[in-house]
């Protein structure tokens, strides 16, 4: 059995049908040794008649019928455990992945930038399906193994103690052979594990960025650099077969010395006995005649299986064991990000914001990527945020969402505590829209519903229309079922960013972010959305981040970041007297549409 705290509840909850399937298993395997007893009667029974036309039809009738009753019998039992045994098995393995997804949403963001998804989904993969094949083929192994083998050896010393003496050598040399390797080939299973990681790691950053390979001819350069990749993959690989071949190999030497044993003495002890001159071993007088040796070797036979099933739980058993191991770190990871004992639930909030003193650093990383912010944004006002690239501007606003901790006292909501508040109230208070612009590859209008239980296509058609992207959408073939590709391949940019912002502008939350979500869109597209912003958010808190200064220069306030600390908070007019920095951006902008030939409207 395959012992660890996040299994051991499921053996309690599927006991009933581990039981019913290894009690069906245990009965098969009674009713299987008794199968060499019909073969060796059918022997004897030749034996004592010589001559065919004295055959009793009757007697032998019924030794075949007896052996055919044996035959449905085995065959609906191994119906059943096959049933209970590999269902509770496939149950277990649900529940798991159940549990490993919830917590892999559960995690904080900082978790994914140690893992990669590659290795992620190993562990969803690889590592389900080698605890759920031990679960289910190990369950049956390790019954067989005992049950069969403690059977089969018993019915061997009845017919003779000596030769089935002889024949648990080998027997033990297996059950020490396996003892010894296992540890190794659990090793060399990890190994094998974290090679394939990469290999997963390796495709899913190629598969995501092939458009870039692409663009940059450099196909040929990420072909060599898998094939280093899975060269080292196969290395481990060849280095685990190695491990497990020698080991098969050793188990199948011992099982042809058993069976040349059986046939070779116990050939030699029939001889023996008919020609009156039975074979003396320590003392015991062996008497063999053909139908016992017959049966004994069909014991050997029926043997042959509880011992290659042996051999392959030590296997099985040790990936098992280290696939448990990963899944178990995973589930292990503490979650940073959580709720407090006694949350306090954002509800129907004015949308104030305030900072105090705040200061933030990444987890695992000492330097402070914000420094001593202390601004009060009050409910309903425009906000904009501006600063060189790197300066902390995303940061300021993902640390709104509760993406990271943060120290206590230091950024408030309503003048509610962030940390003291419950995290899905926070983020359901607040309507975001990412740089990245993720699309789910699904139909327009469920992107743009995604944050609602429903989709009430009106509304889409408003948000939709909010965003500017409307008119875009009505022009494809499928209007708003359209379905966007995977992260949205199958759209512009300018396309994703407004379905984005049309996603986030349906959650009607107190508080939204835009987090540079205009940049890929035309001045006059850019425009008409701003308008929007003001007049349907009026009364909500709007956060918008921009590289252009047209984009927040009509907001009522702007903050002004300079490597993690505020330069300035103040709007447009004044922060061209006060701040440096956005002086200088706005000088650099005018420049840049001197250039291009345009007028700046700043």
């Amino acid at each position: 059995m395959l012992l660890g705290k996040y299994l051991n509840k499921y053996y309690l909850k599927y006991a009933l049908w581990f039981i019913i399937g290894i009690l069906a298993l245990i009965a098969i395997d009674y009713f299987q040794t008794l199968l060499p007893e019909y073969l060796g009667q059918l022997v004897k029974f030749f034996n004592d008649y010589t001559d065919v036309n004295l055959i009793p039809v009757d007697q032998l009738n019924k030794m075949v019928i007896s052996i055919l009753i044996l035959g449905v019998i085995m065959c609906s039992g191994r119906m059943i455990w096959r049933f209970t045994i590999f269902y509770a098995s496939k149950k277990i393995d649900g529940h798991l992945r159940h549990e490993m997804f919830k917590k892999a949403e559960q995690l904080p963001i900082s978790f994914y930038h140690d893992n990669k998804v590659g290795a992620v989904m190993a562990w969803f993969t690889n590592d389900l399906e080698t605890i759920e094949e031990y679960l289910g083929w190990g369950t049956i192994m390790i019954i067989d193994a005992f049950f069969l083998s403690l059977i089969v050896i018993v019915k061997m010393f009845f017919i003779d103690p000596a030769l089935a003496g002889l024949s648990l050598i080998p027997i033990s040399l297996i059950i020490l052979w396996g003892a010894l390797v296992e540890k190794v080939m659990s090793d060399k299973w990890t190994e094998k594990l974290k090679a394939y990681d990469k290999v997963s790691d390796f495709a899913s950053e190629t598969f995501t960025g092939i458009r870039v390979i692409k663009a940059f001819v450099k196909e040929t350069r990420q072909l060599h650099q898998f094939a280093k990749v899975a060269r080292k993959d196969k290395d481990t690989n060849i280095r685990f077969v190695r491990i497990s071949v020698l080991f098969d190999v050793m188990i199948s030497i011992i099982i042809s010395l058993i069976t040349a044993l059986i046939i070779g003495l116990g050939g030699y002890m029939v001889y023996s006995t008919v020609t009156n001159n039975p074979m003396n071993i320590f003392g015991h007088k062996i008497l063999l005649e053909a139908d016992k040796l017959v049966e004994f070797y069909s014991y050997i036979e029926t043997l042959i299986w509880p011992m290659m099933a042996l051999g392959q739980i030590y296997s099985m058993r040790s990936r098992a064991k280290s696939s448990l191991r990963r899944i178990t770190n995973f589930l292990d990871t503490p979650l940073d990000v959580e709720n407090p004992a006694n949350p306090i639930v954002l509800n129907n909030i004015s949308g104030k914001i305030s900072f105090k003193n705040f200061s933030f650093a990444y987890p695992n990383n000492e330097k402070e990527v914000l420094k001593n912010i202390n601004i009060e944004i009050n409910s309903g006002e425009i906000i904009g945020v501006v600063g060189k690239i790197g300066c902390g501007k995303s940061t300021l606003v993902n640390l709104l969402l509760r993406l990271y901790n943060v120290n206590k006292g230091t950024l408030f909501i309503d003048d509610k505590d962030i940390m003291e508040c419950d995290i899905q109230s926070v983020r359901n208070s607040i309507g975001y829209v990412p740089q990245d612009n993720f699309l789910f590859s699904d139909s327009i209008a469920n992107n743009i519903a995604f944050g609602e239980q429903e989709t009430d296509i009106d509304r889409v058609i408003e948000s939709a229309k909010f965003a500017q992207v409307h008119d875009n959408i009505v022009d494809f073939d499928d209007g708003y079922e359209t379905i966007s590709g995977e992260r949205g391949v199958t759209l512009s940019g300018g396309q994703k960013q407004r379905i984005s912002i049309a996603r986030a502008y349906m959650r009607n939350a107190p508080i939204m972010i835009l987090d540079d979500s205009v940049s890929a869109v035309d001045t006059k597209t850019e425009e008409a959305i701003l308008n929007n912003i003001n007049e349907y958010r009026k009364g909500k808190t709007t956060i918008i981040i921009a590289s252009r200064v047209s984009t927040v220069k009509s907001a009522d306030k702007i903050i002004v970041l300079n490597d993690g600390e505020v330069e300035a908070f103040d709007n447009h007019d004044n922060l061209l007297k006060t701040s440096e920095t956005y002086s200088r951006m706005v000088y650099l902008q005018e420049l840049e549409k001197e250039v291009e030939g345009g007028e700046y409207n700043g």
